[in-house]
């Protein structure tokens, strides 16, 4: 019997496989990963000013805005489904400790209360780092030596958390990769009376190079030397797994890996080990590539961009932080 059936499948041309392949309505019904706009969260770098929509040339589509312009941005945002956004500020002064960045009234903070005015669902995320905000755009403070001093530096990553959930942030995301900053920030929420916010971990951080075009957005390249002390080596991915242990026992309720495309192997491995909802930072060098690559014609734009996207998620990531969230919630909407 069974070699009749294989008989009949030989001289057919169809596999099991191939007969469900045959239209999309058929492809569609048995797709094992599904991309929805609700997965989606979109970064968004705030200047201060008003009627600010500046281009960020190496970002193509991507734009720096004043707190003014945030309102049509989370009105577009829901109308394509896409529920959450994670905010980068760009200071209007610059110090050793990065003061704006934990100031109640500092450009992150005031674009949080703006985007909660306007659309209170909204699920608002604020970057926890101090890069942006300090003039030797080091992620903590430092020594009179020039080292990053990891202790030192959390009470002030801290304060900036505990200052965006004042301002109304739902998720805070310490990228900073300081040792003992989740719990240092767990505990200082608790005790401002902020156990609602979630914390959203940058725990496996690599020292990568795709950074490149958000350091000309965020303007925040080091002044000196480079991150590769306390952000992550390429080359390691079990050190990755002991990264998000730790945020997972001080408290992290979401993790993430960043960049995505060339840490997919990670990714899984993360996904394999732990329960927490997993993101995965679809970072601007990855953006910026596929977008070069589009505007030159060597590569078909939509078909790209979710299929990488797909390959994010197929990896295990739940919650794709992504530059292309619009215009793929765009293409999602027209294949229903």
């Amino acid at each position: 019997m069974i070699a009749e059936l294989e008989r009949r499948t030989a001289t057919s041309g169809f596999t099991r496989t191939r007969r469900t392949r045959r239209t999309a309505a058929l492809r569609g019904l048995v797709r094992e990963t599904r991309l929805e706009p609700s997965s989606f969260v979109y970064p968004l770098f705030v200047t201060h000013g008003s009627d600010v929509r500046e281009p960020i040339e190496s970002m193509p589509d991507q734009y720096r805005l004043s707190t003014d312009q945030l309102g049509a941005e989370a009105r577009e945002l829901r109308s394509l489904g896409v529920r959450a956004v994670l905010l980068f500020g760009l200071p209007a002064s610059k110090d050793a400790t990065g003061s704006e960045g934990y100031a109640s009234d500092g450009i992150v903070q005031q674009a949080v209360r703006v985007l909660k005015d306007v659309d209170p669902d909204l699920a608002v995320i604020c970057d926890v780092c101090l890069c942006e905000y300090t003039d030797h755009g080091h992620c903590g403070v430092l020594s009179a030596t020039g080292e990053v001093l990891n202790d030192e530096s959390l009470p002030l990553l801290s304060q900036m958390a505990v200052s965006c959930a004042e301002a109304g942030a739902d998720i805070v995301a310490p990228s900073d990769m300081m040792d003992g900053r989740v719990g240092a920030i767990r505990e200082a929420l608790d005790e401002a009376d902020f156990a609602e916010t979630a914390i959203m971990a940058y725990s496996a951080k690599y020292s990568s190079g795709y950074y490149g075009p958000f350091r000309e957005a965020a303007d925040s390249a080091p002044q000196f030397g480079d991150r590769r002390g306390y952000q992550m080596d390429p080359a390691n991915a079990r050190e990755a797994l002991r990264e998000v242990e730790a945020d997972e026992a001080e408290h992290a309720d979401i993790t993430m890996v960043k960049p995505a495309l060339a840490y997919l192997d990670v990714i899984r491995q993360v996904r394999d080990r732990t329960d927490l909802p997993l993101a995965a930072y679809n970072v601007s060098g990855e953006y910026s590539m596929l977008k070069a690559a589009i505007a030159n014609g060597w590569l078909e734009e939509e078909r790209i961009i979710l299929e990488t996207l797909t390959s994010i998620r197929r990896a295990g990531a739940d919650i794709l932080i992504t530059y292309h969230a619009k215009e793929a919630a765009r293409w999602l909407a027209t294949h229903d």
